[in-house]
């Protein structure tokens, strides 16, 4: 075995970010259908690590400490985004948008509990390729398929882990294709250009400031405010858990939250015109993102989904099946039918069939070759981030005490 300390570690990723960048540059494929650069340079590796472990040849052991902080960071520059008059205009999406994340989450254990008879799989194991892993990914999974085992559902931990690898596999691979077809198909760059004609566009993204020449005092504030905004995140959890000692919010949720409100104290105590450092914390957001997911996709198993049985990988394929269709039939067309809905349709596929950072991975994508939006890149991680977790923990729970 191979161990990779935390500085190795983070050699690799940054490689592999750059060599998925390179062969993007020159693969017009994964451009025209948004595959991010970290999942390509992470799934290079992971392919490769799974050749050699299935040979015997050797296996790598990595270091997650910086997983964890890029994961952090990432998610606490996002909550500078959270401009108190976009959330305010924002208010009824993002009420639909929580609506709709609860609803997959529920059909995709009806989904896979349904099938289970069917397929003569138990349906506890059968539960472990819903809502668990797929829209709880591998946190979920190391949280609830214990209490399967408990129940009597052997191997529900193995299950629920592999099957939370498939959902950031098909997560990473089938979001930015299906936003990018719904913007063609529907001509959507198009209409967005008329609206910003209009003006319509200006007054949901008011408050994005003019981008100002990057300096070091800038880029230092910045990360200040970052850091401080993450701390307070810490405090808060700390808070949370007086008040509510049965629910644990994420750290990097609680960092998201600090972010958020950082950023609307800043404004309103301070003089200076626009002094929150928005396109500073914008790069820190990025840069971590990249880092975060290609550490993510390049230390995954893949040897777990050799595991399962035809059954499960058929349930694990309905689960693909379902989500498409929910999104083309549900987030899509509820969520506006426009530019900013396929963006949040790549988002909504991405954690709800693996993780956050997939989402945000994939709606990066999506708007590098296109056009950026600002509130896709508020309501996807606010809702898969938060929201979700307390809705998503309430649909598994009852669907463990109905199958109990």
């Amino acid at each position: 075995m191979i161990e990779m300390n935390m500085s190795k570690t983070l050699l690799l990723a940054v490689v592999l970010l750059l060599i998925g960048r390179l062969i993007r540059s020159k693969v017009s494929f994964l451009r025209k259908y948004c595959i991010p650069d970290a999942v390509v340079g992470g799934l290079l590796f992971s392919t490769l690590t799974f050749i050699l472990y299935q040979s015997d040849i050797v296996s790598f052991q990595f270091d997650g400490t910086l997983q964890t902080f890029f994961m952090n960071i990432f998610f606490t520059a996002s909550g500078f985004e959270a401009g108190a008059s976009l959330i305010k205009k924002s208010g009824g999406k993002l009420g639909i948008f929580i609506v709709l994340a609860a609803l997959l989450a529920f059909l995709q254990n009806v989904v896979a509990v349904g099938l289970s008879g069917i397929l003569g799989v138990e349906p506890l194991i059968g539960l472990m390729t819903g809502s668990i892993p797929m829209t709880g990914g591998h946190g979920n999974a190391a949280a609830f398929a214990p209490i399967a085992e408990e129940m009597g559902a052997t191997g529900a931990v193995t299950v629920a882990v592999a099957a939370a690898t498939f959902g950031l596999v098909s997560g990473s691979m089938v979001g930015g294709p299906t936003a990018n077809r719904l913007i063609t198909k529907n001509g959507l760059m198009a209409k967005r250009k008329l609206q910003t004609t209009s003006g319509q566009i200006e007054a949901l993204e008011e408050d994005i400031e003019e981008t100002p020449l990057l300096s070091g005092a800038r880029i230092s504030k910045a990360a200040f405010l970052v850091f401080i905004a993450l701390g307070i995140g810490a405090y808060l959890a700390d808070l949370f858990k007086v008040i509510l000692p049965n629910v644990t919010l994420p750290i990097h949720v609680m960092g998201m939250i600090g972010g958020a409100v950082v950023r609307n104290v800043y404004d309103k105590i301070s003089k200076e015109e626009n002094p929150t450092q928005l396109p500073e914390i914008s790069i820190i957001g990025d840069v971590t993102l990249g880092l975060f997911v290609t550490m993510a996709v390049m230390t995954m198993k893949l040897w777990e989904l050799t595991s399962l049985a035809i059954p499960l990988i058929i349930l694990l394929l309905a689960q693909v099946v379902l989500i498409y269709i929910f999104v083309m039939l549900f987030t899509y067309k509820l969520m506006g039918k426009d530019y900013d809905a396929a963006v949040m349709t790549a988002g909504h596929i991405g954690f709800g069939m693996g993780a956050v950072p997939v989402s945000m991975a994939n709606m990066k994508a999506v708007c590098e070759k296109y056009e950026y939006s600002k509130i896709a890149f508020i309501i996807v991680p606010v809702v898969g981030g938060m929201f979700s977790n307390f809705t998503n923990a309430a649909i598994i729970t009852g669907f463990l005490n109905f199958l109990g």
